[in-house]
């Protein structure tokens, strides 16, 4: 009997409109107009979960609740929570049990997401998550003298978009406030957002808003600590370092002026990290370096084992390595250690026992990963300079030293219109962020005075990507299928020609690089260029958790799971996940409990078979797959890839030597691996791990923090 009434009510609505409210007031006191559509949009959720699809439900609710409201209100705005009011009534008097209850639910999600942030103390019209909300509390949003936050979460961006916008005055006085505007809307949308640095100090004293460095470690004393003490200054603006400690003389090596013997490299690296631990306590952000030592060194073996046992807690590390060395690896030959200080071979020793020894350290803890020197050269876009030695903290961006690069990433979860990428949009979103960029140089402050001269000879940036997990599962394929390689390459393919084109156009309008003559791309037919390196895909760590996606170009590391967040620990369920499963029916309490287990809904079998491919779980994936999705990043990207292979409790190391083989001969820049639990703590973990902790941040990248999921009406 419900569903004619309802249905005559639809057919009397649909004779003669009801009137409705004009202006609805929002929470803050402002007014927006009244948008049915809204409701229309909550209630066919919410009847979707209930089990009903009377397509006629929704605009029916909304109508009888604007009428009502109409009636009570006359030409006062009602509020929000009056408005929600009325459309609990509408369901209720259509007899409607079910999909009011489901629709209270949502509300109540959303008031406990609220009463959260309020005591949190921040004002979030981004409708964050609220782990996103406690880390903009406590590192970004800035404060009064008092320690009190002072600005919204929109304001934030409104703040850093004002700030790098005003470099356009420099070319067209006149013009920073239109940009302002471009680069807040991309912002608050969510569709791009630069490195943390810029987010946290555009228009602050500390004005550093470069996101990575390589600091250059010479064999001197004095070369040691000057890198110590800039490295100090750049980690308390909140910017990361990377050093090639591969200049300095090995443990044990003569010390002329002394007559004593050196202590070699990686005592050296528990200064630095030291340095770094001293800083994070008074700071705002979690110092983060990476030490790379080369394969010839002869302290390699200590440097491999450095992690064994603990420490080194703000440093990654990793071993560069030559496609010589690999070949060594392949063949079973001999490898030649080389005293950097001397020149001369300090001792030979089988090229696959120290490739053992470096895959068993890496299974064992994470470190160290590799980077293949040789690919990373032969794309460096200025040569003439000479050879890169290492990159930024988390591999994306090899550097020279004194070189920095400013980065940002595109959402790509944001450019879905309907089943398919809206590559309409994602175009000209390519060419503000390039903009966006270019213009950070301009305003950036470098801390170290010997970083702001080779940041504008090469005006090198790094756009990328986050959300490419979330965007593969919300058009229902499979990360690990030939498809997703397919697109992710499509993709990359159109961000770096879009790249391209925006810097060319910047080039004509400010002129090309200064050192564009001395790079590589006169001599490929490549005209000029406002920057000499453009493309680079980051972990995206912190600010996936803003934008509420998935990392970089990682899988999602659970569909539930507990973060780790500033000593506090919240349990996330993957939003979009939870929509689906309320929209097709097959949600309920038990099932995520079920899930949250071990974060996959892969052996599940409530879930429908084309759902639990589609949202595919880190750890559901075979590593060839983790690696064909990197290559096929790489082959598009200017700079490097930051990747990391997540394998189970269960893997071997003979599995980690598989991998990094596999790396090397897949054309990759570098290679990580991370296996589930293998540090005492890590930053995501599910419930069936039973030690669990907060602690180490740097591996585990695969996380997805989106929204609350909920679907009440929200004006």
């Amino acid at each position: 009997m419900r569903r004619p009434a309802a249905a005559r009510a639809g057919r009397r609505a649909r004779a003669a409109p009801s009137p409705a409210p004009r202006r609805v007031r929002r929470r803050d006191g402002t007014t927006a107009p009244f948008d049915a559509a809204r409701i229309e949009a909550a209630v066919a959720r919410a009847g979707r979960e209930a089990g009903l699809r009377d397509p006629a439900l929704a605009a029916q609710v909304a109508s009888l609740a604007g009428a009502a409201l109409a009636a009570e209100f006359g030409r006062r705005a009602p509020g929000v929570e009056d408005v929600q009011d009325a459309v609990e009534r509408a369901l209720a008097s259509l007899g409607l049990a079910g999909v009011a209850r489901a629709f209270a639910g949502y509300r109540r999600q959303r008031a406990d997401l609220r009463e959260a942030k309020r005591q949190l103390g921040i004002r979030d019209e981004l409708k964050l998550s609220l782990g996103a909300a406690a880390v903009l509390r406590e590192r970004y949003l800035l404060r009064d003298s008092r320690g009190r936050v002072t600005e919204s979460t929109g304001e934030m961006m409104d703040r850093a978009a004002a700030f790098v916008a005003a470099a356009e005055d420099t070319w067209r006085p006149g013009s920073a406030g239109r940009w302002a505007e471009a680069f807040a809307g991309l912002m608050r949308r969510l569709e791009f957002l630069p490195n943390s640095p810029a987010l946290m100090n555009a228009g602050t004293s500390l004005g550093l808003l470069s996101g990575c460095v390589v600091l250059p470690v010479e064999d001197s004393l004095g070369s040691i600590f000057r890198a110590l003490g800039d490295a100090a200054l750049l980690h308390q603006a909140g910017g990361g370092t990377g050093y090639a400690f591969s200049h300095l003389r090995p443990k044990g090596d003569l010390v002329a002026s002394t007559r004593g013997t050196a202590s070699g490299p990686v005592s050296f690296l528990a200064v630095f990290d030291t340095a770094a631990a001293v800083l994070a306590q008074g700071g705002r952000r979690r110092g983060a370096s990476m030490a790379v030592l080369d394969v010839s060194h002869p302290d390699i073996a200590e440097f491999i084992a450095a992690k064994r046992d603990g420490g080194l807690e703000h440093f990654n590390l990793s071993v560069a390595v030559t496609g010589r060395f690999m070949r060594a690896v392949a063949t079973g030959g001999r490898h030649r250690l080389v005293n950097p200080r001397t020149g001369r071979v300090a001792g030979q020793v089988a090229a696959a026992g120290l490739f053992e020894a470096i895959c068993e350290a890496a299974w064992a803890g994470g470190d160290p990963g590799l980077l293949f020197t040789d690919r990373i050269n032969a794309a460096n876009p200025l040569p003439s300079l000479g050879r890169i030695e290492a990159t930024n903290p988390c591999g994306e961006v090899p550097l020279r030293p004194y070189e920095s690069c400013d980065l940002g990433s595109l959402n790509l979860a944001r450019f879905i219109t309907g089943r398919r990428v809206d590559f309409a949009r994602l175009r000209p979103a390519v060419a503000l962020a390039v903009r966006f960029l270019d213009d950070v140089i301009e305003v950036s402050r470098y801390p170290v005075p010997e970083l702001e001269g080779p940041a504008r000879a090469a005006r090198k940036v790094g756009l990328g990507v986050m959300g490419l997990a979330e965007m593969l599962a919300a058009l229902g394929i499979p990360y690990d299928s030939p498809a997703a390689i397919a697109l992710a390459g499509r993709v990359f393919r159109v961000i770096r020609q879009e790249a391209r084109r925006a810097s060319a156009a910047l080039a004509a309008e400010r002129g090309p690089f200064p050192l564009y003559e001395r790079s590589i791309y006169p001599g490929r037919g490549i005209g000029p260029l406002r920057n000499a390196q453009l493309t680079s895909v980051a972990p995206t760590g912190t600010i996936s958790l803003i934008a509420g996606t998935t990392s970089g170009i990682e899988p999602m590391f659970a569909l539930a799971y507990t973060r780790h967040i500033l000593g506090r620990q919240i349990t996330e369920a993957n939003p979009r996940f939870e929509r689906l499963a309320r929209d097709r029916g097959f949600y309920s309490a038990a099932l995520m409990a079920e899930i949250s287990r071990t974060g996959s809904a892969r052996q599940v079998p409530g879930v429908p078979a084309d759902v639990r491919a589609a949202f595919v779980t880190a750890l559901d994936i075979a590593p060839r797959w983790h690696l064909r999705m990197q290559a096929a990043a790489q082959r598009h990207v200017d700079a490097a890839v930051a990747k990391t292979i997540n394998l189970p409790a269960s893997a071997t190391p003979g599995d980690v030597q598989g991998i990094y083989l596999a790396a090397w001969r897949a054309g990759v820049k570098g290679i990580t691996v991370y296996r589930y639990g293998s540090r005492p703590g890590q930053v995501l973990t599910v419930a069936d791990d039973p030690g669990a902790g907060a602690g180490a941040a740097v591996r585990i990248r695969g996380a997805y923090s989106g929204g609350c999921g909920a679907h009440a009406c929200e004006f």
